[in-house]
């Protein structure tokens, strides 16, 4: 079974192809340019190198959110797309749960966050080992989210694109006990992280019709607007 992964969550721009669950080809952007330009010449590229015709793709996979709301409708609309005109399902992905993944054999409770602006970040907290859930994901001030997690008393490790803004905040935190983080080349979404996930649930993929961005609060301007007929802007 061939199956494609997108992932425009985050800065990163990826694809990944997998047969039968095994990777065969990634490929990870960060440059100067937006999603909407990166991702589907990203996605020729990967088909021609691997001699992949489109239509033989028999499932799709994509990061849903949390996440950028601009990427995050790229990479769902895109894939919506994709699966309409193939006949295809889609698995959607949560971006914490992958941010998490590659860490699974941690010790520990794994905190994967994206930074949400205004001191807030989109987080999660899943148990090492087994990546069951300890939190659900949720827009949060980032120093609530630092105290709920030393209150706990156990020992973490940050990950996620989050980190690229926060790190140095977390590190001064006086937890009582001593954090792990996520080294620097593993800070990225990877999109192998998200086909690994949606391998596993390949059989909960969905129609097209009923893929849906994963949203933790409005977009800005929707707050914007709501603030001004509110009066408070």
């Amino acid at each position: 079974m061939r199956m494609i992964t997108l992932d425009t969550s985050g800065p990163v721009c990826g694809i990944a192809l997998t047969e039968d669950g095994a990777l065969v080809y990634e490929s990870m952007v960060l440059n100067r340019f937006t999603h909407s330009r990166n991702l589907m010449p990203m996605l020729e590229e990967a088909l021609g190198r691997m001699d992949w015709k489109i239509a033989d793709t028999d499932l799709l996979a994509c990061t849903v959110g949390p996440g950028s709301f601009t990427g995050v409708r790229l990479g769902v609309e895109a894939a919506k797309a994709t699966a309409h005109a193939l006949g295809i399902r889609v698995v959607p992905v949560d971006a914490l749960e992958a941010y998490a993944r590659p860490f699974v054999a941690f010790d520990g409770l794994i905190c994967p966050i994206q930074d949400a602006r205004a001191g807030q970040v989109y987080a999660a907290v899943f148990a090492g080992g087994s990546l069951e859930r300890r939190m659900e994901d949720a827009p949060i001030l980032l120093n609530d989210f630092l105290g709920q997690l030393n209150e706990r008393g156990e020992k973490c490790l940050f990950a996620g694109d989050g980190l690229s803004v926060h790190e140095k905040t977390i590190r001064a935190y006086p937890f009582s006990v001593k954090p792990d983080f996520a080294p620097a080349s593993m800070v990225p979404l990877h999109a192998a992280w998200a086909a690994d996930i949606a391998w596993e649930r390949r059989e909960s993929a969905v129609s097209w019709e009923k893929l849906e961005p994963l949203y933790l609060r409005a977009p800005q301007a929707e707050r914007q607007k709501n603030l001004r007929e509110l009066g408070h802007e």
